[in-house]
């Protein structure tokens, strides 16, 4: 019997699988900007305590939710090995990231994080045989083109840190493509969630112990909110990913520079050049192009 996200529409909602992978991963690109804000907030910790802390949040929120449900955690011994690949990519993908975030431009880091789009779409061909159309593949290009004039890379791009954050970008994008495979098999999101987040919470404990920064209840809030957020989040991207390919959705992914722009001019006076205007225009083009260009539903 095949998993409910494959069907073609929701009876109750009329909604597509594809709309609600878009809304999904628009709600997941809000959550993670949050996210952001709240680390930001939480100051001088170390970023992989950081790192810690966003995934030990995640992994009760996502259990918590389990066992509300009072549904089967049952993942069936065919989903083990594309589980165990999701969670060691999504693990390297985090543990990059913060990495190239600690020596590097923020905005560099994010960029390289931000072709992942790409690379959920280039594994899904191998791994999900899920082929993208020319003009898929041109608009997820065009709105890398738009975040660039956001972030406006610097020379600093060119470093071993810089292969660092690439490699972030590659492993979430493969970690996306595992989820999604996970999806068509009938695994529930929380059952990932909590499963990735776990894994990586055991990952970065011995970091945890040998580097622990004490903290003030203001930071620890902080990341209480930032882990709470990244939940939401993976949440919210294991939902879009499940119900819809890379190929359809990643373009709108980049919905979280506008997001991050946003809480950045509301909440810390950050005011966006004319550049990072540009680049808002192009986004949210290329958002409405890959929109209007969906099939019929």
């Amino acid at each position: 019997m095949k998993p409910p996200m494959q069907t073609n529409a929701n009876s109750s909602t009329g909604l597509s699988n594809r709309t609600k992978g878009i809304l999904f991963i628009l709600m997941a690109g809000f959550f993670f900007s949050l996210m952001s804000v709240f680390v930001r907030l939480s100051g001088n910790v170390p970023t992989m305590q950081k790192a810690f802390f966003r995934n030990i949040i995640a992994t009760a929120v996502a259990a918590v939710l389990l066992v509300r449900s009072g549904q089967s955690v049952f993942i069936g011994r065919r989903n083990l090995p594309a589980l165990l690949m999701r969670c060691i990519f999504g693990t390297v993908g985090i543990v990059s990231n913060f990495w190239a975030v600690d020596h590097m431009r923020i905005a560099d880091a994010n960029m390289l994080n931000k072709l992942s789009p790409f690379f959920a779409i280039l594994m899904s061909i191998f791994i999900l045989k899920e082929l993208p159309s020319k003009v898929e593949w041109i608009c997820v290009i065009v709105a890398f083109i738009g975040a660039a004039f956001v972030a406006k890379p610097s020379a600093g791009m060119v470093s071993f840190p810089a292969l660092v954050g690439l490699l972030g970008g590659f492993t979430a994008g493969t970690a996306y493509t595992f989820l999604r495979k996970l999806g068509l098999n009938g695994v529930r999101g929380p059952v990932i969630v909590m499963a990735f987040s776990a894994f990586s919470t055991v990952v970065l404990l011995p970091n945890l112990i040998l580097n622990y920064h004490p903290m003030t209840l203001q930071q620890f809030l902080c990341l209480i909110m930032a882990g709470s957020c990244a939940a939401g989040g993976q949440l919210s991207i294991t939902a879009a990913y499940q119900h819809a390919p890379a190929r359809d959705i990643s373009v709108f992914d980049y919905s979280q520079v506008v997001y991050a722009a946003m809480f950045g001019f509301l909440l810390f006076g950050e005011l966006p050049d004319i550049w990072s205007f540009v680049g808002y225009v192009i986004i949210i083009g290329t958002a409405f192009v890959k929109w209007f260009l969906r099939p019929a539903e």
